[in-house]
């Protein structure tokens, strides 16, 4: 059964750290791009926040000598920042769902996103209509935005 969460509440809840985060979503090593969600909003926006370093196993071939984090990867960031807030507002239903990107919108580069960034990614619900979402993201490094997209996720049930 699907909760519907078109009235979500205001609540605000406290930060949740990576050990929650891989409670929620499925994400593990070295696919799990955020390592913690901030300034929650139950069912409506966040922060994901991720600690960009030189370990990240991308910065072996994009590029030598000049480490740059793929542009798809902070888009990737964005969706699973918005895909843990979805989980966290789902309650005990979470465990029983996983998320599933259906599209990116309007999805822009501005500044290269470089080890030692702690990258923000900004997420905030635009819609929700049965098991489909759709956010709008905004990364941002030192009070710049860095990139933007909106894209779209259904929940589905795991077995699905």
């Amino acid at each position: 059964m699907f909760v519907d969460m078109s009235e979500e509440s205001n609540e605000k809840l406290e930060n949740i750290g990576v050990e929650r985060i891989m409670e929620l979503i499925p994400h593990r090593y070295p696919m799990l791009l955020i390592d913690q969600l901030t300034e929650i909003n139950s069912g409506i926006s966040a922060i994901g926040i991720k600690c960009v370093t030189m370990n990240e196993p991308f910065f072996q071939g994009h590029f030598p000598g000049k480490p740059v984090m793929p542009g798809v990867l902070i888009v990737e960031a964005m969706a699973q920042a918005a895909a843990t807030l979805v989980m966290l507002s789902m309650a005990d239903q979470a465990q029983e769902k996983l998320a599933y990107f259906m599209s990116i919108d309007g999805a822009k580069f501005r500044k290269p996103v470089v080890p030692g960034d702690r990258l923000e990614l900004h997420i905030s619900k635009e819609r929700h209509r049965g098991p489909v979402w759709r956010f709008k993201g905004v990364a941002i490094v030192n009070g710049t935005p860095v990139a933007e997209a909106t894209f779209t996720a259904m929940i589905a049930d795991k077995g699905t």
